[in-house]
């Protein structure tokens, strides 16, 4: 699908949408509880669906509501399950080390750039302690089991890689170590991860290193928040700050408008990606943060308005998913911008780096494209024309913020790829005022 976007500056309030990293952790430890779990969420995406399907796949009892599923766990091996992980990288990487407990034989397949994106170490590690594998990519069969022990990774390639063994480890009737041979790169989500394993009772101590997990521990279903006139237990999963980040970054560009106010974010979040909002005030954007009280309630508020936009430097390593928006931000404030320890990005839906780079100089930016960075001399005046989304939702939406502050039309080759993990971005852009149309091919 491509679409075409008129400028229009983005204006008004918009709520944010859940999270799909704590979306996957939270099904994902529901799965692997004995009680029966209720994970509450408004919004689903294509990648989330994926580890719903997967779990489903390998045992799992999952249904739906509107705002909700319900799911009961795993309760004996499953044999020979097909696994297909979609595009979904965390999918993959969270449930590969549970494939060698809870299945005999198991098929992981994927579609996409996923069975290019690097997975060698982790297959290391996890051969060294009794799994064996068919090939070494996808698709391939995983047999063996795992063994609890000690678990060798680079700290540099992915925290998925981490987050995978974590949810795995505590299953096993022996202690297990993770050591990390390099600093571990996107922090953050190794703590999401560690935080969700405590609301359902696994403990993880961190080291010097790495992290230390005890083995025979059990899943169990936050007892303290059942639902009346229900058997399962609740949790709610906290909204996402990845793509809240396009809309207020949206508000900080609007200059002569009244700028974008993005509701229901925690500013208490695990999320690396909540740096949004120091890195606006970097930028120069003025940010109001208001938290607005109903009786127990809390309603928290983010108002983002352009002011005068200078350019920066600032370390992408903790923040990878940021960086497509941070070069719109970068493309239209004054000076230049580097944004810098990316070399990751060429490793997930698209070669990030070579793509937004791309992107930014159709629109008639000027970018640089570096081995492991992107500068951005900025002043605006972007022409517009024609952005390929190179099927990777981040682009996408960074296309979509960016159009809305060209002189001329643009339009967006392979705009669907935001069901990724905002299925509707678009319908969200237009109630903040954004003017497009779907092209007739």
């Amino acid at each position: 699908m491509d679409i075409k976007i008129t400028p229009q500056k983005l204006t008004g309030e918009i709520a944010a949408i859940t999270s799909k990293s704590a979306a996957h952790r939270a099904l994902i430890c529901a799965a692997l509880s004995k009680e029966k779990t209720r994970i509450s969420f408004r919004d689903n995406s294509k990648d989330i669906s994926a580890t719903i399907d997967c779990l489903s796949a390998m045992g799992a009892g999952i249904t739906g509501g509107i705002d909700f599923f319900d799911v009961s766990g795993i309760t004996q091996k499953k044999n020979a399950p097909v696994i297909d992980c979609k595009e979904s990288g965390s999918t993959f990487r969270f449930l590969l080390p549970l494939s060698a407990i809870l299945c005999n034989n198991a098929k992981f397949i994927g579609e996409g750039r996923l069975p290019e994106r690097p997975i060698a170490d982790l297959l290391n590690t996890l051969r060294a302690n009794g799994v064996n594998f068919s090939a070494d990519k996808l698709p391939f069969e995983v047999s063996g089991e795992l063994k609890n022990g000690e678990y060798i990774l680079p700290g540099n390639i992915s925290s998925q890689f981490v987050s995978g063994l974590l949810f795995a480890l505590p299953l096993l009737s022996g202690d297990s170590i993770i050591r990390l041979t390099s600093p571990l790169e996107s922090k953050a989500y190794a703590d999401m991860t560690v935080n969700m394993l405590k609301n359902f009772g696994i403990g993880i101590t961190q080291s010097e290193d790495g992290y230390i997990v005890k083995g025979g521990q059990k899943y169990q279903s936050c007892p303290e928040h059942v639902i009346k006139q229900s058997t399962a237990h609740s949790t709610e999963v906290e909204n996402d700050w990845s793509n809240a980040a396009f809309f207020l970054a949206a508000g900080a560009l609007s200059s002569g408008g009244k700028g974008v106010c993005v509701t229901g974010l925690d500013m208490d979040s695990a999320q690396g990606d909540k740096k949004i909002v120091k890195l606006l005030k970097e930028f120069g954007a003025d940010v109001e943060i208001t938290d607005i009280w109903s009786g127990k309630d809390k309603k928290t508020m983010i108002f983002v308005s352009p002011n005068e936009l200078e350019g920066l430097e600032t370390d992408v390593s903790e923040i990878p998913d940021l960086l497509p928006i941070l070069a719109v931000i970068s493309a239209f404030a004054k000076g230049q911008t580097t944004l810098y320890n990316a070399s990751r990005l060429r490793l997930k839906e698209s070669d990030r780096l070579s793509s937004v780079c791309e992107m930014l100089r159709a629109l008639g930016a000027d970018a640089e494209e570096k081995p492991d960075a992107l500068i951005i001399t900025g002043g605006g005046n972007l022409k517009g024309g024609i952005a390929d989304s190179k099927g990777d939702h981040r682009i996408a939406m960074s296309a979509a913020v960016c159009a809305c502050f060209c002189e001329g039309e643009v339009i967006i080759k392979g705009a669907e790829a935001v069901e990724k993990s905002y299925p509707r971005f678009f319908e969200d852009f237009a109630k903040l005022g954004g003017n497009y149309v779907v092209c007739v091919r």
